[in-house]
């Protein structure tokens, strides 16, 4: 398996993980869990499970100074990430706060673009043009928002957060960093952070009981240590911009489990956002593909107009 398929692989597995958040957090928010308890304790069960991981593995758990720095710009960037999307879904429906917080890659992109001078292929602003139609179809029914602005754009900074989380890894040296001791780091600062907020404000809550607990466990597995480890994989093999329009596919699997499972409405909208999408994310994984066929078009045609 050569390494952009490895990629492409690491990408999908990523964003559906990450796409089944809300799967197990709305269960712990029906019982009143609140945001703050519900990311400490997530956040507390991946560093262990990861920990035990690396221990069983036999891995270092060093790091240099230099690395320090890094890995709490990195734990700030993921702590808002998960805060914000997780008060959009207390106050919207799990699919379109997801939905929302889909519209990193366009954030990773300008970032790129604007920071780091990284131009991007035609090929690519086409698949981020279609992944954004999809959002707004999820998210818009005819030209209304369902939702309140001021809960947009909260929601729209946790994917300022997390397109700045890609971003970071993709441009710094903690790049090279193995993927389970740099996901490890950041769950502990990140578990740090809300340890404190919740310390602080005194307002960190018992687990209800022992469906709660395995709801923790689980959103600490799947969308997190999974999600991170498969997302830090991606990065290295084939970019920020590209892993970050593959997460298209985590509103097609939120949106899924939210009419699935917990009811929610599902209307031809969705079902033509979901398609956009869906083409969106094929047009990247066929990106050069589509590029190298054009040229050769190109060339074939132009000796005819000569």
């Amino acid at each position: 398996m050569n390494t952009k398929v490895k990629g492409f692989f690491y990408g999908i597995i990523t964003s559906v993980t990450f796409g089944l958040i809300p799967l197990f957090t709305l269960p712990l928010m029906q019982k009143g869990m609140q945001s703050d308890s519900i990311l400490f304790y997530r956040f507390v069960a991946a560093t262990l499970a990861l920990g035990t991981m690396m221990l069983i593995k036999k891995e270092s758990f060093r790091i240099g100074v230099r690395d320090l720095p890094i890995l709490i710009i990195l734990s700030l960037f993921y702590t808002g990430s998960s805060l914000f999307l997780l008060y959009g879904y207390e106050v919207m429906g799990a699919g379109v706060a997801t939905t929302l917080h889909f519209t990193y890659p366009v954030f990773v992109t300008l970032l790129m673009l604007f920071l780091f001078q990284e131009k991007t292929s035609w090929v690519t602003w086409t698949a981020v043009a279609f992944a954004v139609g999809g959002v707004a179809k999820l998210s818009l029914q005819g030209t209304q928002l369902r939702i309140e602005p001021i809960h947009v754009i909260i929601v729209l900074l946790s994917a300022v957060g997390y397109a700045s989380y890609i971003v970071a890894v993709n441009k710094s040296h903690i790049r090279e960093m193995h993927s389970r001791k740099l996901a490890f780091y950041v769950f502990v600062f990140t578990a740090l952070m809300f340890g404190i907020k919740t310390g602080a404000s005194q307002n960190l809550q018992p687990i209800p009981d022992a469906w709660a607990v395995v709801n923790i466990l689980l959103l600490a597995v799947a969308p997190t240590v999974i999600s991170n480890i498969t997302l830090l994989l991606a990065v290295r093999y084939i970019g920020g911009t590209t892993t970050s329009v593959l997460g298209a596919l985590e509103p097609v699997t939120a949106v899924c489990i939210g009419a699935l499972i917990f009811g929610e409405e599902f209307t031809w909208s969705e079902a033509i956002g979901i398609a956009l999408i869906l083409i969106a994310v094929t047009i990247v994984i066929l990106n050069r593909n589509i590029q190298n066929n054009l040229s050769l078009l190109i060339k074939r045609i132009r000796p005819r107009h000569a």
